[in-house]
């Protein structure tokens, strides 16, 4: 269902399915500081934390360079 709307709206798959994994380490990454919260480890909490961010920063790289690319474009000069 997913591929066939980004099809309809001709978005690139790969930035579909890039954006996909970040929600899956958004959530996966989430759940996990949650549990070891509960377990009264919040310093490892805050390291997982840190550890998704850190995954969704280098899963959005190739996104983030198409993007400069096109601001780059678009500045006259």
């Amino acid at each position: 269902m997913i591929e066939q709307l980004a099809t309809n709206a001709k978005v690139n798959l790969i930035y579909v399915e890039t954006i996909l994994k970040i929600i899956g380490i958004a959530y996966i990454a989430e759940f996990a500081a949650q549990i070891t919260k509960d377990a009264g480890q919040g310093s490892i909490a805050s390291k997982i934390e840190l550890g998704g961010k850190i995954l969704i920063l280098a899963t959005a790289i190739p996104i983030l360079t198409v993007m400069i690319e096109t601001i780059i474009q678009l500045i006259p000069g």
